[in-house]
């Protein structure tokens, strides 16, 4: 496998769609809703994963796409290539506010992650990894990622579990919160992948994320040195939603030690 060729590809074709979403912007944009009031997609999500698909079909037939529209593959097993993809993720970020929201995509062969991908669309900001060959933003190398206490680190986590929920003890959470420098929410898991990878941020977590939302950030990550899990600290599940939580080394485990406890 020309691993080389498909990186190059693979980045052609997230900037191409990444200006097809900019220029969308000036047309109209359909909102529909799916699961629920609040898990909105639009006309431009479904039209940048078809742009995907057809041109992955075209040129690796052989390969599968699993993207968060459906109109990929029913993909049943992580075995041959896979190439899971969100088109937008942060669509709520999308509609709203027009920026905070990427292009999410992470290469799999036989359920190992090959290529990762989080493009920034409004802010043109790319971050890019292959396995074993480090991390980048744009053609900035990514330094590996340094130890934080849970007192100096600044930690992405929605409102929403440290109210009282069906998922998780939010005591703990709210301990955690008191407990570190700060928060932070931007609304989609690449960006927040992405920012904990170039150290913008020292953990991630959240309770419901899907293959699509965590495929490509969890390569870029763990290029860097940052520690991905489902809150039982197993490796993440690719083919449905799971928990999940990104740290720095020794922020990871102080947070699933000390403050997270599953319901």
């Amino acid at each position: 496998m020309n691993w080389g060729l498909i990186d190059r590809y693979a980045k052609s074709l997230i900037k191409e769609a990444g200006h097809k979403i900019r220029v969308s912007f000036f047309n109209n944009i359909d909102i529909d809703s799916k699961s629920d009031a609040n898990d909105l997609v639009t006309n431009i999500d479904r039209e940048v994963e078809q742009f995907f698909i057809s041109r992955i079909k075209r040129d690796f037939p052989d390969h599968k796409i699993l993207g968060e529209e459906g109109f990929g593959d029913d993909v049943q097993s992580l075995d041959g290539v896979i190439w899971i993809l969100d088109p937008i993720d942060g669509t709520m970020n999308f509609i709203h506010q027009k920026r905070n929201f990427a292009i999410s995509l992470g290469i799999y062969a036989e359920g190992v992650g090959m290529l990762g991908y989080i493009y920034d669309v409004m802010g043109n900001d790319f971050y890019h990894a292959a396995k074993d060959e480090g991390a980048y933003f744009n053609d900035e190398r990514l330094p590996q990622l340094e130890v934080t206490a849970l007192s100096e680190a600044v930690i992405g986590v929605n409102a929403s579990w440290v109210a009282p929920n069906r998922y998780m003890d939010h005591e703990g959470i709210i301990q955690l919160v008191q407990a570190c420098r700060g928060t932070r929410s931007y609304g989609s898991a690449a960006m927040e992948l992405a920012y904990v990878s170039s150290g913008r941020l020292d953990a991630y977590m959240s309770m419901r994320l899907s293959p699509w939302d965590i495929a490509g950030g969890m390569i870029i990550a763990q290029e860097v040195g940052a520690i991905a899990t489902n809150m039982k600290g197993e490796t993440p599940h690719l083919l449905g939603q799971d928990t999940f939580i990104v740290a720095r080394p020794g922020l990871h485990e102080t947070m699933l030690k000390d403050h997270i406890r599953l319901k």
